[in-house]
């Protein structure tokens, strides 16, 4: 049983929704201040929009694309005590339409240079407990180290270059192969299945203080800046593992992640498809779930042939999509929880 020295996963991560107004707009109930915000309308055409503090406020990026990233003076104004403020921008704040946000906890500040790699963070902002770290950097073109700050082996890594030449996310895994996956990668912003190339990770696993990069302009351009945004597992809280599809609707995978998930993003690294995120604030869940695919604009899908239970100590896959099940092929997921199954203090979850 998955016990847990986070009891209120909602210290740390947390999703809440709104509905736009074109003008100012402050967001509350997040229950913290939020350090990474990553918001998306429900309606067709708008960009994802992501927001951090070692950036800064109004600097935007959108996953569904490779250009670099934006200022925006209407997009998102501050971080705030429990929530945040936006301006009038139609991709996160259009007037009447709902919009999703998801929201994580770092170091509440945004940080200091982290010095442990050969490469020197410009910042880096970090949340040891529920291992999570926003870093910046600036890029050499040659293969090098650079600090996250977690203490702890991240398991996933996505990473993106900020100014200069478009280039496309990168995304680290540790489900990506069996034996070696720091030789393997993702795009966040395609539906690209796994590629391999030492110029992303330079083949070298992530260790307790740093991560590897070769010497591809997607991860360490010279001269150009980037982003990394580094998440290590944490029992009750986080899951990033893999399921194998067995294209069984009737029988399909059920995935024990040990707490209630309250966010899932699946990706089958087999093929080419599309990335998926679920949660538990938009409408439809257990099983018709509602989802948003971050490599695209699209609107929010409520497609049943994707049907998913988000249950009090998994995730149950209830269809035969090549999107999420087709025998034989393998799916990465990321998962935040809603609450631990077993909390520290012997208080047990509640199923749905």
């Amino acid at each position: 049983m998955a016990y847990t020295t986070i009891n209120k996963s909602s210290d740390h991560f947390n999703t809440v929704q709104w509905t736009g107004n074109a003008s100012t707009n402050a967001i509350t109930g997040v229950g913290f201040r939020p350090d990474w915000i990553w918001g998306k309308s429900h309606t067709s055409g708008y960009s994802h929009q992501l927001y951090d503090v070692v950036r800064g406020a109004t600097y935007s990026l959108k996953t569904n694309g490779t250009t670099a990233q934006e200022t925006l003076s209407t997009g998102l104004t501050s971080f705030d005590s429990d929530g945040f403020t936006l301006g009038s921008n139609t991709n996160i704040n259009a007037s009447g339409h709902t919009v999703t946000g998801w929201n994580w906890k770092a170091g509440n500040a945004q940080g200091s240079s982290n010095t442990d790699g050969s490469i020197n963070t410009t910042y880096t902002s970090a949340n040891t407990t529920s291992g999570f770290s926003i870093s910046t950097y600036t890029g050499t073109g040659s293969a090098g180290t650079i600090g996250h700050g977690l203490g702890a082996k991240p398991a996933m890594i996505i990473a993106k270059r900020l100014t200069g030449s478009a280039e496309a996310w990168v995304v680290y895994h540790q489900s990506l192969d069996a034996s070696a996956p720091q030789d393997k990668y993702l795009h966040l912003n395609s539906t690209d299945a796994v590629g391999d190339s030492a110029g992303m990770w330079n083949d070298t696993a992530p260790t307790t203080s740093v991560f590897s990069v070769g010497s591809t302009g997607v991860s360490n351009g010279s001269g150009g800046t980037f982003v990394a945004y580094c998440f290590a597992e944490k029992t009750g809280f986080s899951k990033f593992g893999s399921y194998s599809g067995n294209g069984n609707a009737s029988n399909a995978p059920f995935i024990y992640t040990g707490f209630k998930p309250a966010f899932v993003m699946i990706k089958n690294s087999s093929a080419t498809e599309s990335w998926y995120i679920l949660d538990t604030k938009r409408p439809g869940y257990n099983t018709n779930n509602y989802y948003l695919k971050p490599n695209t604009s699209d609107a929010e899908g409520t497609s049943t042939s994707l049907a998913t239970s988000l249950l009090s100590n998994g995730f149950k896959i209830e269809n035969s999509d090549t999107s999420m099940n087709t025998s034989g092929q393998t799916y990465i997921y990321m998962c935040f929880a809603e609450a631990p199954l077993v909390g520290n203090n012997n208080v047990p979850c509640t199923a749905r």
